[in-house]
């Protein structure tokens, strides 16, 4: 039985009865490192942090994970169909039932759809809408209509009639979940990412961190790590470098990451005489992210459609490395009461590439690396906001 703890307030010690929640999510973050997946690593193990007994059920998740401080709970595996992986989810979610949680959080409607009847009745069920699945798969792949509707009319929808209430990372999705799911707004509460602060500090100079991963010194150095995809706009980004290299001619971009369309990308980049401007690094180690952030001037996100929230901003400026984005998603809505100006005028390359020279030519100013760090531990601190997250899921 679960008795009632003290926890560290931000301003004094408070009692909190720990609560036990289900989460239905994706993969395993260590394995297969997405910003979906991120988001529910951290989330559950800050939840568990606070001495809530939290079940992950998802895929691939690691049978053996002695030390993590949840339960993990592998429901199918990925290399299967998507038939068989629901077929799966549901066979050894119905096996491994246990005691009934207070509270129900589901972050995928694929894997959650199959489960649905499952679910203990009378329990509150939030769902964290990270974005429209189907569309934002059908931007990458060409889909049937007859798939692109079962998809998004029975998986998606049904999933989303069947909870209370739900959390967006901003305004702009809660648009989409209202206006395409017809979600009512007093069931939506928009409650933004988070960062470890802790793992995202400044605690290198710039001259340090570049040292460290053997960047030069003697240039206006801007870095991106996005999965390379159409919709984030690194093409863009790249045709305006290829604008601005004359005028700027000390720019360096490191972009890190892979994806189907690296192979375009770089032979891009070196079509448009990028050669010496732009530098694919691949995969970047998890322990080196925060290493890169301080090594740049500024962080680049040129992103085109579906960006629900944009981790790698809050990412960089709690390393106290200002960003530069393009008005897509929810990346205003953090910049925009902080440094507007940094926001381009739209996702064009020409705007891109306006923006870009004026920031590299020092024409428009820039917030220091405290004001960036401080504006960052402010607002978008994890500790802070899983207890927001918390209070949804248990009211």
């Amino acid at each position: 039985m679960r008795g009632e703890v003290w926890v560290n307030g931000s301003n004094k010690n408070y009692l909190v009865k720990p609560a036990s929640i289900l989460c239905v999510g994706l993969g395993w973050f260590p394995k297969t490192p997405g910003g979906l997946e991120r988001y529910i690593y951290d989330l559950t193990h800050k939840l568990a942090a606070n001495h809530d007994y939290i079940e992950l059920c998802g895929v691939d998740l690691p049978e053996n994970e002695t030390d993590s401080s949840i339960k993990l709970t592998n429901l199918a595996a990925s290399d299967e169909s998507i038939l068989q992986r629901m077929r799966s989810c549901r066979a050894n979610f119905r096996k491994s039932r246990g005691e009934k949680p207070d509270a129900i959080n589901l972050h995928f409607a694929l894997y959650s759809f199959p489960i649905l009847d499952l679910l203990p009745k009378k329990v509150p069920i939030t769902f964290n809408f990270h974005g429209p699945w189907v569309s934002e798969s059908g931007e990458e792949t060409k889909e049937s209509k007859i798939s692109f509707w079962l998809k998004k009319w029975l998986i998606e929808q049904q999933t989303y009639n069947r909870c209370d209430r739900f959390i967006v990372l901003s305004k702009a999705f809660g648009h989409i979940l209202h206006h395409e799911y017809q979600i009512p707004w007093e069931k939506i509460h928009v409650i933004p990412g988070g960062v470890d602060i802790d793992k995202f500090q400044p605690d290198l100079s710039p001259q340090q961190a570049r040292s460290q991963l053997g960047w030069q010194q003697n240039r206006q150095i801007m870095f991106t790590s996005r999965r390379l995809v159409h919709r984030v706009g690194i093409d863009k980004l790249l045709n305006a470098i290829a604008q601005i290299k004359h005028r700027v001619p000390d720019i360096w971009v490191a972009i890190a990451g892979r994806g189907p369309i690296q192979a375009a990308l770089q032979q891009q980049a070196s079509e448009l005489g990028l050669d010496d401007h732009v530098k694919f690094i691949g995969y970047l180690a998890e322990a080196d992210l925060p290493v890169a952030y301080q090594a740049a001037d500024f962080s680049i996100m040129p992103s085109q459609a579906f960006e629900g929230f944009g981790l790698a901003v809050v990412e960089s400026l709690a390393c106290g490395t200002p960003v530069i984005c393009t008005p897509i998603g929810g990346m205003p809505e953090i910049l925009q009461p902080f440094s507007p100006h940094l926001i381009t005028a739209s996702a064009h390359e020409n705007a891109i590439a306006e923006t870009l020279e004026q920031v590299l030519l020092g024409k428009i100013a820039i917030p220091s690396r405290s004001q960036c760090r401080d504006y960052a531990t402010a607002n978008f601190d994890w500790t802070k906001i899983a207890q927001q997250v918390r209070q949804v899921l248990l009211a």
